[in-house]
């Protein structure tokens, strides 16, 4: 769940709709993206978003709930995993590669996003053919 509401395509949703200030009567409609336990997108976000939120030995029991395993992430990797996050989200969300580009070019005015949506359609590609 964490790692859909931190998601570039559910905070690129929310910004439609609000400006500064989000309360349960905003947070509340927004989609989040329901799918069974037994579906491997599903599966591969909560591993590497626990992977990500376990940065040392206190998150044992978490990460071995989650399927991964706890400590640090060389950043070049931990950037990757969060590029992977961020298309598992957009194919969970049922995004199009054109709406998830739409979504990047959006999301900030002058923000340099080539980089980031490089690796992120790489692993939304990737993602085509296990969805």
């Amino acid at each position: 769940m964490v790692a859909i509401l931190c998601s570039i395509p559910r905070d690129w949703y929310a910004r439609r709709f609000v400006e500064t200030h989000v309360d349960h009567f905003v947070f509340k409609p927004l989609p989040i993206p329901r799918p069974p336990r037994s579906d491997g997108r599903w599966q591969r976000t909560a591993a590497v978003a626990g992977r990500l939120a376990s940065p040392d030995q206190r998150f044992t029991t978490w990460t071995k709930a989650t399927g991964g395993e706890h400590g640090s992430v060389p950043e070049d990797e931990k950037q990757d995993m969060v590029a992977e996050l961020e298309a598992l989200a957009a194919r969970l969300y049922g995004l199009t590669e054109l709406q998830f580009v739409h979504v990047f070019e959006t999301f900030h005015e002058r923000w340099n996003y080539d980089t980031r949506l490089k690796a992120v359609r790489r692993h939304f590609h990737a993602w085509a053919s296990r969805s």
